[in-house]
């Protein structure tokens, strides 16, 4: 995931509009033309133009807990206060959470109305701790910044990506960390995967726009890379478009990469062989984070940060959209996982941030329920991703993130604490299909 897009987004989201599909126009670019749209509709005080761009982002977001809040806004604004009371009652059935309703002039109309109280007490609820894992280990660099992570079976350790020291280092369940590669550029490391059947290592080095983690020449360049899992060697380099950032990754079974572009929104592979990265989709994504492979082999789940989880069909492009129903939040994905019928989020963009995993129909098309794995902990902070071994799941927390202001600089009055990563038996949320 690349971080930088991932902040700038969460941001923007209560203040901008998307405009519903066009045939000739990518995601990102209508979400663009809307963004002044709207922004231009509230500095003219024109609320129906308001609501009516609230209306094409709630369709375009997939009625997402963002999209939500700007609609409420709108309504309260044209004086629809019952309209805008269902949306925040559907953001809290969400198990969302914003202070927006208490504190922001717009919404105190909202406070008088007679169901405000419930929305306070849902929200509130939201807010309460669940931990149904543990500590596996912390690691031993407290300013490692970890990002991605993998497990080499056979030796039993753990690859992680460091963003901050720009390599890939190895642990033992201890949090012993040993240094396994460094990124050839020396930009930050985000994606890694183990090929354990071809004995190699994936990853990939992104020079984060804007950041003070690369060079500004470099700015706008990514890298997938290949390396040898016995000894670190680098064995292939590919550079990905010049404006992509590689942050993402997943594995096929038949050895194919699938990387996702967080500032590009592009989908790309790499076939096992191959030398030049092939996009996959047609547009359709804004921010996509970690893909997850269906297990048809012919379809991918793609986390938009920003529009929730598409359904990515390969051979002809089209996306499908997991519906949120009104009550289940699959916007600001980092890293997703499928495993036997369900979908393991780790969500570093929702409020509060949490690991959730998602129970599928059987038709793989719908999600049937949702379970809280940790939320608003002390161990939590900010996660980023992880990886299912054996019966367990483990993810990173408390990554370090958080701390870090627009630049990756640490922000004044903090300092780094321990990442840890985290444990949790799949028997506690999985459903088998």
């Amino acid at each position: 995931m690349v971080q930088s897009c991932r902040r700038v987004l969460s941001l923007l989201l209560v203040l901008i509009a998307s405009a519903s599909e066009a045939q000739n126009a990518s995601a990102i670019e209508r979400f663009h033309e809307l963004q002044g749209k709207l922004q231009q509709a509230r500095k003219n005080g024109n609320w129906s133009a308001s609501l009516t761009t609230a209306q094409e982002l709630e369709a375009f977001l997939n009625e997402s807990p963002d999209s939500l809040l700007e609609m409420a806004r709108a309504e309260i604004h044209v004086n629809e206060l019952r309209g805008a009371s269902r949306e925040l009652e559907q953001f809290v059935q969400m198990g969302q959470v914003t202070d927006l309703v208490e504190r922001s002039p717009e919404f105190a109309a909202l406070r008088e109305q007679a169901n405000f109280s419930s929305i306070q007490k849902g929200m509130k609820l939201n807010s309460t701790s669940i931990s149904l894992s543990s500590t596996a280990f912390q690691f031993s660099d407290s300013a490692l910044l970890p990002e991605d992570m993998d497990y080499d079976s056979r030796a039993k350790r753990f690859l992680i990506t460091s963003v901050r020291e720009k390599k890939i280092v190895s642990s033992n369940l201890a949090g012993t960390l040993h240094d396994f590669a460094k990124a050839p550029d020396g930009w930050p490391m985000l994606a890694i995967k183990v090929d354990a059947q071809r004995q190699i290592v994936w990853a990939t080095e992104v020079a984060l726009q804007g950041f003070v983690f690369a060079p500004a020449s470099d700015w706008g360049r990514s890298a997938l890379l290949c390396y040898a899992l016995k000894n670190g060697k680098l064995l292939r380099r590919i550079e990905a478009p010049r404006g992509a950032a590689l942050g993402d990754m997943a594995l096929m079974n038949n050895g194919d990469v699938i990387v996702s572009d967080g500032e590009g929104g592009g989908v790309y592979r790499l076939p096992v062989n191959g030398q030049t990265l092939e996009r996959l989709d047609d547009g359709q994504f804004i921010s996509p984070q970690t893909p997850a492979i269906h297990p048809d082999g012919k379809h991918v789940f793609v986390p938009d940060y920003v529009r929730g989880i598409g359904v990515l069909e390969i051979a002809t492009r089209r996306v499908n959209w997991l519906s949120m129903e009104g009550r289940f939040a699959l916007n600001g994905i980092d890293g997703l996982y499928y495993d036997l019928g369900t979908l393991i989020a780790v969500q570093n963009g929702t409020s509060p941030e949490r690991v959730i995993a998602f129970a599928l129909d059987p038709t793989l098309a719908k999600i049937a329920a949702e379970k809280i794995i940790e939320r608003s902990t002390e161990t939590l902070g900010d996660p980023t991703h992880g990886v299912v071994i054996g019966e367990d799941f483990y993810y990173i927390a408390n990554s370090g993130w958080d701390i870090l202001d627009e630049h990756g600089n640490i922000k004044p009055g903090t300092k780094s604490s321990v990442p840890r990563v985290m444990r949790i038996n799949r028997g506690a949320f999985l459903t088998r299909n």
